[in-house]
């Protein structure tokens, strides 16, 4: 009984915090659209090669493309929007794996698809954008990802063990770049805090 509940615990505190960080990006965020639009009435400098950048939630600014903005102010040739989701279904083929919508002057945001069997690659996932207007050289695509800091507040309503049990679980999660099989020389993670 103890170790079932301890598991519980962990469980139930990792959802519940999960839902609050994705709450709190949400009210934070800009919609994707209307950013592009602004960022293209002043563009900055297009440098060669393909950026991929990972948004937990599509049609919302990643905040590593924020941050490629404000410190390097230069927008790739090519930009993705990938969101990843995982679905409660064993397999997912390829022919449902990618839903693709393109933004216009060379952004496209993209949803890849995996069931609980498929092993994420999301490399082999953006290969099958070939023929589709995406042009992908694995040499010249970099990967950016947001490293989120939890910053705890008293508004959360959280317990403050809970709060220091979700940062140790969440500091101890294995990183996006490693479950989605991405290539270690080609990642670029940009840190942001997110409030719970």
């Amino acid at each position: 009984l103890l170790i079932g509940g301890a598991i519980f615990t962990l469980m139930v505190t990792w959802k519940h915090v999960r839902a609050l960080m994705s709450a709190s990006l949400r009210d934070t965020s800009i919609e994707l659209k209307d950013f592009l639009a602004s960022v293209f009435l002043a563009p900055p400098a297009r440098v060669p090669g393909t950026a991929v950048f990972l948004a937990a939630q599509p049609g919302l600014v990643p905040n590593a493309l924020l941050h490629n903005l404000k410190h390097n102010k230069v927008l790739h040739e090519q930009n993705l929007f990938v969101t990843v989701r995982n679905h409660e279904v064993p397999w997912i083929g390829l022919a449902r794996r990618l839903e693709v919508e393109p933004l216009g002057r060379d952004c496209w945001q993209l949803v890849v698809h995996y069931g609980f069997k498929n092993d994420p690659d999301l490399p082999k996932a953006l290969a099958l954008l070939a023929g589709r207007g995406v042009n992908l050289n694995p040499m010249t695509t970099s990967y950016f990802l947001s490293r989120d800091i939890v910053t705890p507040t008293l508004r959360s309503g959280l317990a403050p063990w809970r709060e220091k049990l979700f940062a140790h679980m969440h500091h101890s999660a294995t990183a996006a770049a490693e479950f989605l099989n991405l290539p270690s020389n080609a990642v670029v993670e940009l840190g942001s805090k997110v409030e719970i």
